[in-house]
């Protein structure tokens, strides 16, 4: 089978395009593809299907087998490799996702490849047992939550994914490894979660380190990105436009007030292509 390797700011993909739906072995393949001694090596799988909403439906599957409802650096990847092939000829064009349903992307090209994509990721979800958390209220802004004798303050949002965001004074400080699964794996989030480590360095400027649910420590995520920002303008940090700046790279990111939207421009990488047999 034929796949092409992309990154988003080094949070990396296999990209496979051709098949008709999900084959039922989808979890074993990642397991076994994005292995990074054994296999191509990536933090996920990502299928290209057939849509009859928009013009093309994305799958992905974490490296431990695990489905996400949605990755915003996946989807760019999937933007550019689309409009990269002339398979989507548009510098407009609509991928639908399990999180988000169909979401808009635009494209600016240089000489017929995509540099730089702008993603309509949605409106982010905010009541507690939606994003879900077992917490009760509204809102989940700002709570304390005990794990392993520690306590965090921490905000919740879904971006069509759950994330568990905590402002810190030095995220280069955490440990990822010892607080990233207990916090992924808390009884509050019955989804498991996403965590996010932010630090504040001015209101238009976030340094973000991530742990990813199913896929551990990356160099980047993107919906992790947008709940950032949309977490910084609840906890009154910063104001609806910053940069949220990962270990691989720099976001745009965007709340509008208009129609509630969160909208993410970043670039997508394409690594190399090949074959792989059974």
């Amino acid at each position: 089978m034929d796949f092409v390797k992309m990154h988003g700011l080094g949070n990396d993909f296999i990209i496979l395009y051709g098949e008709q739906e999900l084959p039922q072995d989808a979890a074993e393949q990642a397991i076994r593809l994005c292995d990074r001694h054994f296999g191509i090596g990536a933090d996920g799988l990502v299928y290209l299907l057939p849509s009859d909403k928009a013009d093309a439906r994305m799958r992905i599957i974490n490296s431990d087998g695990s489905e996400p409802e949605q990755c915003g650096n996946a989807i760019r990847c999937a933007a550019k490799y689309l409009f990269d092939r002339g398979i989507v000829p548009r510098t407009s064009l609509t991928i639908e996702t399990i999180g988000a349903g169909v979401q808009p992307v635009d494209i600016r090209e240089v000489n017929g490849r995509a540099v730089a994509i702008r993603v309509d990721m949605g409106r982010p979800i905010l009541q507690a047992d939606q994003i879900p958390t077992t917490l009760e209220g509204e809102s989940v802004i700002d709570q304390e939550l005990t794990v392993n004798g520690e306590t965090f303050r921490f905000t919740a949002v879904s971006m069509g994914n759950p994330h568990c965001v905590i402002f810190t004074e030095e995220a280069k400080h955490i440990s990822l490894a010892e607080w990233g699964p207990a916090l992924e794996r808390h009884p509050l989030f019955p989804n498991k979660t996403n965590v996010e480590f932010v630090s504040v360095r001015s209101p238009e400027h976030l340094v973000m380190r991530v742990w990813e649910r199913g896929a551990g420590p990356t160099l980047a995520c993107g919906t992790g990105a947008c709940a950032t920002l949309v977490a910084a303008v609840l906890n009154g940090h910063s104001p609806r436009v910053a940069t949220v700046s990962l270990a691989g790279g720099d976001l745009q990111i965007e709340w509008k007030e208009e129609d509630g939207h969160v909208y993410m421009t970043g670039p997508s990488i394409e690594v190399f292509q090949g074959q792989f047999t059974e």
